[in-house]
């Protein structure tokens, strides 16, 4: 997979510190650093506005990027970024520097595909995503933009776990292989049913068992008949005398 990189353009900020910060964000900027790679960091400014299409675009911590800083290019990662608490716009960014053949951990996002032709959904279950990311380690120039799980075999109370997921080459997952990724839920009253059904097809599977019983009570009734013949027997004989 083709790893997407991306230019941003960037302003050398020569002072640090809560002041010069503040006044970067009067000017519409937002204050960021550049570090790693074994270089000293590098202070930096980015466009408001061009910063916050990129965060609210998606992908922006799993997306390469060459910031372009005064004419030479710097090949970074986002690593962080800080909202406002309130207006919720960015105040500060941090890009780490990446050399050449590097290798890095990420979180990479968890894609649910083909869910509409899981059996368990069909029969009225929930998707529920219970890891909506994965740790990996892989190489700067193969970073994967998602993972995909393919639940289309999954059925009510199935979970599909990271080992049965199939990573791209090249990328190695840092998060335990029996993690379980997605589970499809039942939906309400699903237990009840299911005993009222196992209910029913005990009581048909059951019609002889029922029937023994019967034949045992009627065979006592025949039997009382016969001491009533045999009372009538004596009666009979004081009349010969």
């Amino acid at each position: 997979m083709a790893t997407t990189v991306k230019e941003l353009k960037a302003t050398a900020r020569p002072k640090s510190g809560k002041g010069a910060a503040r006044a970067e964000r009067r000017a519409g900027r937002v204050p960021g650093v550049i570090y790693g790679n074994n270089q000293p960091p590098v202070t930096i400014s980015i466009e408001d506005r061009e910063l916050r299409q990129r965060i609210l675009a998606g992908r922006f911590l799993t997306t390469l990027v060459d910031i372009d800083l005064e004419g030479k290019k710097h090949r970074v990662i986002p690593r962080d970024y800080h909202l406002d608490p309130v207006k919720d716009f960015p105040i500060h960014v941090d890009f780490m520097r990446l050399g050449e053949g590097a290798t890095i951990r990420i979180s990479v996002p968890l894609h649910v595909v083909k869910s509409e032709a899981s059996p368990g959904v069909k029969r009225g279950g929930t998707v529920n995503i219970v890891a909506h990311a994965i740790e990996l380690e892989c190489g700067v120039e193969n970073i994967p933009q998602y993972i995909e799980a393919d639940v289309s075999a999954l059925e009510i109370g199935h979970s599909m776990h990271l080992s049965d997921v199939k990573l791209p080459a090249g990328v190695k997952a840092l998060t335990r292989e029996d993690a379980t990724l997605v589970t499809i839920v039942p939906p309400s009253g699903y237990a009840e049913e299911q005993k009222a059904a196992a209910a029913a097809a005990a009581g048909a599977a059951a019609p002889g068992a029922a029937a023994a019983p019967a034949a045992a009570a009627a065979a006592p009734a025949a039997g009382a008949a016969a001491p009533a013949a045999a009372a009538k027997a004596p009666a009979g004989g004081d009349k010969k005398k």
